[in-house]
């Protein structure tokens, strides 16, 4: 049937219609809120690069997993930054760590809230790459004997789900296997499956104070030229145990998110990254862009392409709107 007899306008005439014949729909539940943790007592100071985002002390942190669950946020992302550094990173597996704290004291606050945990060293490490150098490269297998440490301290401290994500060879096999041994076998992995070297990861490492010291990631990291290369990488870790996989970043990877989508059938997140956040708040900021649309529609582009779960610093002005 042809126009005139065939009118696609017909059933976008009003919002109600719209609304009812809606392909794509974005929830509150498919959202996850990431926090940066740091020591100390009653720190909460604005990420400069990142507005309306903090570095918060435990008992901020707290105060932030119940706002977000009142709001219908059901997960939250962790990330920590250490007393001190070392080589090794060691403090990640620390189990007095910040963390860890975080994860304990959220937890018996908002016991229904899922709390992820990052399993990384770059913001633990004096070198701020992902694990153990070995003559300035980094040491893989090294390196998952410790992600394996740190895991299981995440997990005994009551996390839900860890969350590797160095991008090394093996990662999810070393945390499923850690976790196991240890008698954390309902712990679940969420792996940072296909993590791009990409610079829209620039104001997290403000953030965090994880840039290299020397030198980039992109030897682990993946490059942003290939796609066949994360269906790999989807594949393998799906194989090694992963129970949710993730594509990082989102806006500049949808076409991933969707090929990725028609591969596998576990649940896939996509992280919305700070890059992509602070530009939007910089549109904001300058009065160029109506900011709660552009927004609404970043997430809903995020959703459309395939992800089921979307970690995104927008979470909580998201889920205002959602309501």
């Amino acid at each position: 049937m042809q126009f005139p007899e065939s009118r696609l306008r017909r059933l976008r005439r009003t919002e109600s219609l719209r609304r009812l014949c809606g392909e794509t729909h974005l929830a509150v539940s498919g959202l996850v809120y990431p926090l940066f943790m740091v020591p100390g007592k009653n720190v909460k100071t604005e990420i400069t690069s990142m507005p309306g985002q903090h570095r918060l002390s435990v008992e901020h942190a707290v105060d932030a997993a119940k706002a977000a669950f009142d709001l219908g946020i059901s997960a939250i992302l962790l990330f920590g930054i250490p007393r001190k550094k070392d080589a090794a990173g060691s403090e990640a597996w620390d189990e007095r760590g910040v963390v860890q704290e975080a994860i304990s004291r959220i937890k018996h606050a908002v016991p229904q809230m899922t709390v992820i945990a990052d399993a990384c060293f770059c913001e633990y490490t004096t070198h701020g790459h992902c694990g153990v150098l070995v003559d300035g490269e980094l040491s893989n297998d090294a390196t998952l004997e410790n992600l394996g440490k740190t895991v299981v301290s995440y997990a005994t401290a009551g996390a839900d789900m860890v969350a590797p994500s160095g991008m090394l060879d093996g990662f999810v096999m070393a945390t499923r296997e850690a976790l196991d041994e240890a008698d954390f076998g309902q712990v679940a992995i969420m792996a940072y499956s296909a993590k791009y070297a990409s610079a829209y990861y620039g104001p997290f490492r403000d953030a965090a104070h994880s840039a290299p010291e020397k030198g980039d990631r992109k030897s682990y990291q993946m490059d942003p030229a290939n796609w066949r290369e994360a269906i790999r990488e989807v594949s393998m870790d799906v194989s090694e145990g992963a129970d949710i996989v993730m594509i990082k970043p989102a806006l500049a990877y949808l076409d991933v998110i969707s090929r990725v989508r028609d591969e596998v059938d576990t649940p896939l997140a996509a992280y919305n990254v700070s890059g992509e956040y602070a530009l939007l708040q910089a549109g904001k900021k300058m009065g160029w862009i109506d900011y709660p649309k552009i927004m609404m529609e970043t997430l809903l582009g995020i959703r459309r392409a395939g992800a089921d779960i979307i970690i995104t610093y927008h979470a909580m002005e998201a889920a205002r709107l959602l309501r």
